[in-house]
């Protein structure tokens, strides 16, 4: 049956797994030789058959293969090159047994144990831990709770009054607390609950515009629990995974065991049950999860919330299918017939453009939870401080004034750096010499902890020189600065303050981040070094101030989207002070104070950035009036990468003219000794995508008709981020 899991061998000895697809009574033309099934591994479809068009739909779009696709939406434990790859989990029960089964006068086996206390303790401990369970215990419970020992169990179990046996758990949590009802809605909040429901009614998509801690979150749980009340499911999307830690406590505090989590950090195993559990018409009603849960086989989805629908972090890199989670979420909504709610309190461009010109909904949320404030954005000009040598540290005096002034009234402190590592780089002072990688071009960073430089594009790391290779200097300066060295001087200034980072260096492991958060929620932790992570959604009661400590290094960047990111980035990072008691204090470190930009941030003119913005887009074709599409190509020698990238170039040139744009060398045109070129394609909003992927197909198919260039990798990035 199509969806059902089957085994192929390809080759000698490799074997790999598949899903059916269709069913088909003659051969297709274009194939020669068909492989034959060695074994249907799956007694029942693992996909739902409703699934396929979707995935069809994000191989056309992002220009990959449905294999691909298949790859990214399978968890490992279907697709293992062995059929033995997912087990379930077992746990020794121990039950009365069967002979005494149906009986319910007991005394007769009490009897037989008059001259075995120990037994009969046992015994009585069972039958009194058993009474809401069925009749059955975990072997490990009942030993603990029973304080008794296994051989006093093993002597019940030969006497044929106990048995064992093996039990199928689940490996997925089950909450087990109180069921809350949900918290009533603000005026304001039910004020854009109602807005957004009567928007629904016309519209399959609405933005929910709405500033840092305006309560998005209680909208969002009182439009689940109407779309549960109609027996359908939600799909809950959160650009991070560190988001579920606080997010799924308060879903489950509401919504119980009709909650299921889902996202990369989870094993393989559990991510089996979960599909399973969904593949099963009475399981989750619920999925909170990071972009991947886009795949899960839903039964009927009725609602489709995405959190923080601005981050990048959304958008799929590497490896395909490189999709946009946000724009795949709306195509898989509407492919059930559901409702699409975008929030964010910085919208993307793209998405207030979209509202703006009817194609979404557009509710706005201006006003915080409780009629708080929206915290004071203070601008201090580095750079002038710097003129004057005021500036002894990567902190300004008023910084460092405000950090102490806020501990000593015990309130928190967060410091934002968008760089983690010690130093960005390393430098000769006498020739300017950088360390880079020699499998990419990109310069190290120096990671102090370990001391050893880091490439952040290939994973690999190398020791710290002691001299400069290049004209034998030892004195190598370290360049810019990251969380590492933010969080160093922070302890250098302030020996008596406690002080976590919040990186993905400190946060590898499962537990980190939550540990990290848990001690600054309890307040163990005064002052918190994070970067970008630290600015998503989270929700902290005690944080007064928050240091921004380098807003030039957001919009220097080469990106046509550098100058939208560095303002929500700078919005959002503020809005985690002042969420509660006190108006929130924001430092903002720039050497461009009157930078129309900043300007914007600090009055928090969300429509005067998106419309400076949109005035660059229009003039020089960017989304969301155009569409991109990179086209990467990549070879390990550079002549073959330049040829093939010309070839390419011109061929699509004759058909698409000047909406297309390179053969260039991409800012980092070297990663893991693979050389890149890329080629920009602007296209219009409203030209046929099917008619577009045609003429980019029959483009390639000339490259690998060149006998130089058909060894050439290509890959495509649609809508790039």
């Amino acid at each position: 049956m199509p969806g059902m899991q089957v085994w192929v061998e390809f080759g000698k000895n490799k074997r790999y797994s598949g899903i059916v697809h269709s069913i088909r009574q003659t051969p297709p033309e274009s194939l020669k030789t068909i492989k034959p099934i060695l074994a249907v591994e799956s007694e029942n479809p693992v996909i739902r058959y409703s699934q396929l068009p979707f995935w069809e739909w994000i191989a056309d779009y992002y220009l990959c293969k449905l294999g691909e696709v298949c790859h990214a939406a399978l968890p490992s434990g279907f697709r293992s090159e062995s059929p033995l790859s997912y087990s379930e989990k077992k746990e020794t029960h121990i039950r009365i047994a069967s002979q005494y089964s149906k009986i319910t006068d007991y005394n007769s086996i009490f009897e037989s144990l008059k001259r075995a206390a120990k037994q009969e303790e046992l015994l009585l401990a069972f039958f009194h831990h058993t009474k809401e369970t069925q009749g059955t215990i975990a072997k490990i419970d009942l030993l603990t709770k029973s304080h008794a020992s296994a051989a006093v169990l093993n002597g019940l179990i030969e006497k044929g009054i106990l048995e064992s046996f093996d039990k199928t758990i689940s490996r997925l949590p089950a909450y087990t607390q109180e069921i809350h009802p949900l918290n009533t809605l603000h005026s304001f909040q039910q004020q854009a609950f109602q807005l957004i429901t009567e928007c629904f009614k016309e519209k399959d998509v609405c933005l929910l515009h709405g500033v840092t801690s305006s309560g998005k979150t209680e909208v969002y749980m009182h439009l689940m629990k109407k779309t549960l009340e109609q027996n359908r499911q939600v799909l809950f999307l959160l650009p991070e995974i560190a988001l579920t830690t606080q997010i799924i406590d308060r879903i489950q505090k509401f919504f119980g065991d009709k909650a299921g989590v889902y996202h990369s950090r989870i094993n393989d195993y559990e991510r089996v049950e979960i599909w399973n559990n969904l593949l099963d018409d009475s399981g989750y009603q619920i999925i909170l999860g990071a972009r991947s849960s886009l795949f899960l086989p839903f039964k009927d989805l009725g609602l489709v919330i995405v959190d923080e629908e601005h981050e990048s972090s959304y958008k799929q890199q590497d490896p395909a299918p490189r999709y946009h989670a946000r724009n795949a979420a709306i195509m898989l909504a509407k492919m059930h017939g559901a409702k699409t709610l975008l929030g964010s309190a910085t919208p993307s461009i793209e998405s207030y453009f979209n509202a703006q010109t009817g194609k979404y909904g557009y509710v706005r949320l201006d006003k915080r939870f409780e009629e708080k404030e929206l915290p004071t954005i203070i601008p201090v000009d580095v750079k002038e401080l710097r003129r004057k040598k005021k500036m002894k540290s990567i902190f300004s005096p008023l910084l460092i004034e405000k950090i102490q002034e806020t501990v000593q009234k015990g309130e928190q402190v967060i410091l934002f750096q968008n760089r983690r590592g010690f130093s960005s780089a390393l430098s000769c002072r006498i020739c300017d010499w950088t360390p880079k990688c020699k499998f990419c071009d990109v310069s190290l960073t120096y990671h102090k902890q370990n001391n050893r430089l880091n490439c952040h594009y290939c994973g690999r790391t190398y020791p710290l020189m002691s001299e400069c290779p290049e004209c034998g200097n030892q004195d190598l300066k370290p360049v810019g600065f990251g969380t590492e060295k933010v969080e160093e001087e922070v302890k250098a200034l302030f020996p008596d303050i406690s002080v976590a980072r919040i990186d993905t260096d400190t946060t590898k492991n499962k537990k980190s981040f939550e540990t990290i958060l848990s001690g600054f929620t309890s307040g163990k932790t005064q002052l918190l070094v994070g970067t970008q992570m630290i600015s998503k959604g989270l929700d902290f009661e005690n944080v007064r101030l928050v240091g921004i400590l380098n807003a030039d290094s957001l919009m220097n960047y080469p990106d046509f989207r550098a100058y939208e990111r560095a303002w929500q980035l700078i919005s959002q990072v503020a809005g985690r002070a002042g969420r509660r008691n006190t108006v929130g204090e924001v430092i903002l470190q720039t050497s461009h104070p009157e930078h129309p930009l900043i300007l914007t941030a600090l009055t928090h003119d969300y429509k005067a950035m998106y419309e400076m913005q949109m005035e660059e887009r229009h003039l020089f074709r960017y989304p969301p009036i155009y569409r991109l599409i990179y086209i990467y190509l990549k070879h390990r020698k550079e002549e073959v990468v330049n040829t093939a990238s010309r070839i390419f170039a011109h061929s699509l040139r004759e058909k698409l003219g000047d909406r297309v744009l390179g053969p260039e060398k991409p800012p980092t045109s070297r990663i893991q000794n693979l050389h890149i070129r890329r080629i920009l394609l602007k296209i219009e909003s409203g030209v046929s995508i099917r008619l577009l992927h045609e003429i980019i197909n029959e483009s390639q198919n000339q490259l690998r008709k060149d006998s130089t260039a058909s060894s050439v990798m290509v890959q495509y990035d649609v809508d790039p981020m």
